[in-house]
């Protein structure tokens, strides 16, 4: 058979199982969240914990070192659950992402992924639900109206990486490394691209997922996936102090803006400025707003009231 009557083959049969795939993508979630309530209970142990070292400053760590906390079923449920929760917490201004353990996040879990082969239909659907709960954990990092910083201690690979690039700010230990090696093993980052092409230049993107090659966190910098790398000892203390300056804003301001940058930047430079342009006169006859200029024209400190 020649490669294009392959491919066309293979296009057919995809567009009919995409047909397929909503319905039993959300049986098979529903099936997924069921058990991983079930394996919670039963091993009473969380894959994510959440702390709160600081006024308006929660901590949340993804901690199954054992597993390099890759992103299973049951730790994409609990970093969903975890955002949704801190993001209409009242007492929360901004969110710092660590982990324990000797990565970061090593993506997705293949064992688990591969265990799946052996399903009536191959794995399909549960690798359907699988990407579809991936793609709603990092929308919901982006919609969360509370600011997310990364705080990269080690490896970010694959999805991992994804999960950084996500996060509207990173910070990266000097030893940290990044990697999308899905190309690699056969399995392309098309996921991890997604929000990969969104936060560096093309060519580095393309870079990074044609290679599959490891880059250090001063190259990470360097490309914009982190924003800055900073001595091991000093990881922690670099977030937090960027998550200091950020709480002490008004968090309506905060929240405007974060949900503003993320709408604007998919439109067109025309769209763009005319909602923007409406944003800021909402934003002008915000209380928070009149409380900030008035502090700056009577060079006090302001009284943020959150509306």
């Amino acid at each position: 058979m020649s490669r294009f009557r392959l491919f066309s083959r293979l296009a057919v049969n995809t567009m009919q199982a995409k047909k397929l795939l909503p319905a039993v993508a959300h049986d098979m979630r529903e099936s997924m969240q069921d058990k991983v309530a079930t394996d919670a209970r039963a091993a009473d142990i969380a894959p994510v914990s959440i702390t709160r070292p600081e006024p308006g400053i929660a901590v949340l760590t993804l901690d199954r070192p054992a597993s390099r906390n890759a992103l299973s079923i049951a730790m994409l449920e609990a970093i969903n659950s975890a955002i949704d929760q801190l993001g209409s917490d009242d007492g929360v201004k901004v969110i710092v992402l660590a982990a324990n353990g000797p990565a970061f996040c090593a993506g997705h879990d293949l064992k688990e992924l591969t265990a799946h082969r052996n399903d009536a239909d191959g794995g399909r659907a549960f690798y359907a639900a699988t990407m579809s709960l991936c793609a709603d954990v990092m929308q919901a990092i982006v919609k969360c109206p509370k600011p997310v910083i990364a705080a990269v201690h080690a490896m970010a690979t694959a999805a991992g990486c994804q999960l950084v690039a996500t996060c509207d700010l990173a910070v990266a230990a000097t030893g940290a490394k990044f990697c999308t090696p899905g190309v690699n093993i056969g399995l392309f980052c098309s996921t991890p691209m997604v929000a990969l092409s969104r936060n560096v230049p093309r060519k580095r993107a393309m870079e990074m997922l044609l290679l599959g090659e490891i880059i250090g966190a001063e190259a990470a910098a360097d490309y914009g996936l982190v924003n800055r790398a900073v001595a091991a000892d000093n990881l922690m203390d670099e977030a937090m102090s960027m998550a200091r300056q950020i709480a002490a804003k008004s968090p309506l301001t905060v929240a405007i803006g974060k949900e503003a940058f993320y709408t604007q930047i998919e439109k067109s430079l025309g769209d763009a400025y005319a909602f923007a342009a409406d944003v800021m006169v909402t934003n002008m006859m915000a209380e928070d707003a009149k409380e900030g200029i008035g502090a700056f024209i009577e060079k006090r400190d302001p009284t943020w009231k959150g509306c």
